[in-house]
């Protein structure tokens, strides 16, 4: 199962209004004694307004709150199969790199 994280927000100090929302998801699995993982980072940028309805100035924030706004834009279905991709790849690799001696 991924996991989804704010890393990081970029905010305008006199209003409050987030600006940038910088997000991580991670997802891993065991097998035996082998722990593969696969993670992908990126940014959601936003155009706050203080004077709409439903504005949420950062003091008022939670991550649920900013994970909701960045699920809107990023296609969270698409990021975590990419994921699993990935994890299966390294659970069966085609190629290999190294020297024979």
């Amino acid at each position: 199962m991924a996991t989804w994280t704010i890393a990081n927000l970029e905010r305008d100090i006199a209003t409050g209004g987030v600006q940038v929302a910088h997000w991580r998801v991670t997802e891993s699995e065991t097998v035996g004694d082998d722990t593969f993982t696969a993670s992908s980072y990126g940014t959601v940028g936003f155009t706050p307004d203080a004077d709409a309805d439903g504005f949420v100035a950062y003091d008022d924030l939670t991550e649920s709150t900013v994970l909701a706004w960045v699920h809107e834009s990023v296609d969270q279905d698409a990021t975590e199969a990419a994921l699993t991709a990935n994890i299966e790849a390294q659970k069966n690799p085609v190629s290999a790199n190294g020297m024979p001696w």
